[in-house]
């Protein structure tokens, strides 16, 4: 019998015992700033001359730590631990594998504000973004480790007299994992983990800008007893080791997040074939969006501003499920924006670290260039009617930006900014706002704010996202509650904590046997 899941509990901070306790995490990540972590390739520890550093976006010359750096010759010493290492897994129990994902997620869940508390120092969250983070890691250890004991004696079919049918799922081979930085533990451990107790092996690369949480992670799968050469760990350039490993002969698919131009590359890429390879490589994409809440006339319009807020500016805009645009039917929009404008303004920016800040900041140079330039752009199409400063002297902060009166086919109401700025628009009715809220080349998440019953299923059937929420924000997807995974350019709609999401990592065979 599977033991049924449940998702890990979000910290309540108003515990002064829990306040105390990330105090103590952030005081442990601090004993262990600016250390240097190693590339494991097949179990084996190995130093390069060349790293990558990682620092603190709120402090920029505070050094987290370095990772060793791998290259094309040490990305190939990989592959071939991982094919090694894929003949012996691949033949490993269903059992044994989920549990080695159940052991590191209590080994996690011990150390549950120490690896908050480094997101917090090495991505710029705050106290709750980081908890989330770390919740939805263990959460995706616990969930993926369940399917698999759910899965692992395929698919009943028929069979005829005098003969037996099976349908079972076997594992794929390699993966590459090119995880993101916005989501550094979540969608890191998750990717990684997904690929791993489905029997395949894998090669991660991290984002380079949050590279220690990966290598801590590396630390504890090993820890929890994962086999040498199933997990091999190799941060590095796109261009050098990216390109390379998605082009690989022996790759047998990728499992990407990250932005909408990358995921483009790698899917054009993996879709050639390579000498010597005998098949067709699968990609997992998650590429982002261009998420819009819809507020209607009939709408709680309290709930609509906080819910715009919250979406918006949670961990500075960061989230590819983040509300970049708000559509106001025109009945109720001066009221709702006056209200969003308040809340915006009563929010706080700063130090993550202290556990009163609500937004801490963008996460390195170039963001904090692009999305000043989106600002100024901003302004241009629009009435900038709150935030719309920047100061990186110590850090990337930005102040929450809202941008109002906009044409819904301004560029901030259709390209992807990736920070704390919400464009807002008009709409003439419902049937318009969910017009508006279709006209981009993404379907990720999306939200409606009414009381209207019909209207609520008119948008369930009508506006085309893959993780539709109403009368809450449009963030916050919990594994297992809501899978998630977007249309069109936001991916391949792989569903995240879903219930299918392990079967894209293999593939089914069919056994026949005669009597």
């Amino acid at each position: 019998m599977v033991q049924p899941y449940k998702h890990e509990p979000f910290t309540n901070f108003a515990d002064e015992t829990n306040r105390h306790d990330y105090v103590k995490g952030l005081e442990t990540v601090e004993s262990y700033l600016g250390q240097d972590y190693p590339l494991v390739i097949g179990g084996e520890y190995i130093t390069t001359e060349e790293k990558i550093a990682s620092y603190n976006p709120s402090n920029k010359e505070e050094l987290i730590g370095r990772v060793s750096k791998a290259n094309r010759e040490l990305a190939e010493k990989a592959m071939q631990a991982a094919v090694e290492a894929f003949k012996t897994w691949k033949k490993v129990k269903p059992e044994t594998r989920a549990d080695v994902l159940f052991k590191a997620a209590t080994l996690i869940r011990r150390r549950k504000h120490e690896f908050s508390a480094l997101l917090t120092k090495e991505a710029g969250k705050p106290w709750n973004e980081a908890d989330a983070d770390t919740a939805e890691a263990i959460d995706f250890l616990e969930f993926y480790g369940r399917q698999m004991l759910k899965i692992k004696e395929g698919v009943p079919v028929q069979s005829r007299p005098n003969e037996f049918n099976r349908y079972d799922y076997i594992p794929l081979g390699v993966g590459i994992i090119i995880s993101p930085w916005n989501f550094p533990f979540a969608i890191m451990a998750g990717t990684t983990v997904a690929a791993i107790v489905t029997g395949n092996t894998v090669l991660l690369k991290p984002a380079s800008t949050t590279p220690i949480v990966a290598a801590k992670f590396v630390e504890v799968m090993e820890e929890a007893g994962l086999p040498k050469g199933v997990l091999n760990f190799v941060p590095g350039s796109g261009a050098e080791v990216g390109d390379y490993l998605v082009d690989h002969k022996d790759t047998r698919f990728i499992s990407f997040t990250g932005s909408r131009d990358v995921g483009l590359r790698i899917f054009e890429r993996a879709s050639k074939l390579n000498e010597g390879q005998i098949w067709l490589k699968r990609v997992i994409a998650e590429m982002g969006g261009k998420d819009t809440i819809v507020v209607d006339n009939e709408a709680d319009l309290e709930l609509a501003a906080q819910s715009i807020v919250a979406s918006a500016f949670g961990f500075s805009g960061q989230k590819c499920s983040a509300c970049s645009r708000a559509v106001i039917v025109e009945d109720v929009y001066d009221q709702v924006l006056n209200r969003v404008v308040e809340l915006t303004k009563e929010k706080t920016l700063g130090n993550p670290e202290k556990q009163e800040t609500f937004m801490g900041p963008v996460i390195d140079q170039s963001a904090f260039n692009k999305i000043m330039e989106y600002i100024e752009i901003g302004k241009g199409e629009g009435r900038l009617v709150a935030g719309g400063e920047g100061d990186n002297s110590k850090g990337y902060f930005i102040q929450p930006t809202v941008i109002a009166d906009l044409d819904p086919q301004a560029r901030i109401m259709q390209e992807e900014i990736f920070g704390p700025v919400v464009g807002i628009c008009k709409a003439r009715d419902f049937d318009h706002a969910i017009e508006i809220a279709n006209n981009t080349e993404y379907g990720l998440t999306g939200a409606v704010i009414t009381r209207n019953r019909a209207k609520i299923e008119q948008a369930r059937e009508d506006f085309h996202v893959g993780n539709l929420y109403f009368n809450r924000g449009c963030t916050g997807a919990i594994v297992g509650y809501q899978p998630f995974g977007g249309f069109n350019m936001s991916g391949t709609d792989s569903k995240a904590g879903g219930p299918d999401y392990l079967l894209l990592h293999m593939q089914a065979k069919t056994t026949s046997e005669m009597y």
